[in-house]
């Protein structure tokens, strides 16, 4: 499936409510085919949202999203999945009390390059904890089973929020090495994340949140010459950051 104009996703006009809490306003981004896009800003700033806004999980009151070309504002979640859309949500959410195995048998497949045995072999790692139970993984066990369930729909765009959260550098690496393999097999990413000097260095464009307005949009690697931004985007943790590139 191709989108209109090259674009996996285009959302404008986006204003989504809590309650009566309006948390984003007009808020517009495009992810384009084949390109990883990320979505930056403090915590708090409507990123969840705008992912929640996008998949259907909380429609927004008004504007437009179009997946692959065709308009999916109103679709109920399950819909929008159907359509090769994969989600990574924040806080993993894998079920505890079954195996890894058994983890990776809740996605219904789609036709397409990943099996089960294929992300396996993509993820080492939970090929050998197979039988363990998800709650006897370890947060980045658990964040890489999160991601290979996703893939097992064989999306043509995956949607991540904040795969790196709680994780130890290293895991982090191979975390955002295995995003880059997405995208070298074709896959449209979208990702949200803290880790702001990381998810620039593998990412094509950027887009910044800032209490629910998108305040930048354009390149990854424009961004990541703009060291005020980032410094502000990191807050108390722009040294960390430095340290884990």
């Amino acid at each position: 499936m191709s989108g209109a104009n090259g674009y996996a996703l285009e959302a404008s006009g986006l204003n989504t409510f809590y309650g009566k809490s309006h948390i984003l306003h007009d808020v517009a981004l495009r992810c384009a085919e084949g390109k990883i896009t990320t979505l930056l800003g403090r915590n708090g700033a409507g990123k969840t949202t705008t992912l929640r806004s996008l998949v259907g999980l909380t429609p927004p009151r008004t504007g437009t999203v179009k997946i692959f070309g065709q308009e999916t504002t109103k679709l109920p979640t399950y819909r929008v999945a159907a359509l090769g859309v994969g989600y990574v949500p924040e806080g993993r959410k894998i079920f505890p009390n079954l195996t890894v195995d058994d983890n990776l048998r809740v996605p219904i497949e789609r036709p397409g390059p990943y099996t089960i045995p294929r992300v396996y072999e993509l993820f080492p790692r939970l090929a050998e904890r197979k039988s363990n139970l998800g709650r006897q993984l370890s947060g980045g066990e658990q964040e890489m089973l999160s991601i290979a369930r996703a893939l097992l729909i064989n999306p043509q765009l995956l949607i991540l929020d904040e795969p790196s959260q709680g994780l130890a550098p290293l895991i982090v690496r191979e975390v955002f090495r295995i995003i880059e393999t997405m995208r070298a097999e074709g896959i449209s990413v979208l990702l949200v994340e803290q880790n702001v000097r990381m998810s620039l260095a593998i990412s094509d464009d950027a887009y910044v949140l800032e209490n629910g307005e998108m305040v930048y949009s354009g390149t990854a690697a424009e961004l990541s010459l703009d060291e005020d931004r980032i410094q502000a985007l990191a807050g108390a943790s722009a040294e960390e950051w430095k340290l884990e590139v």
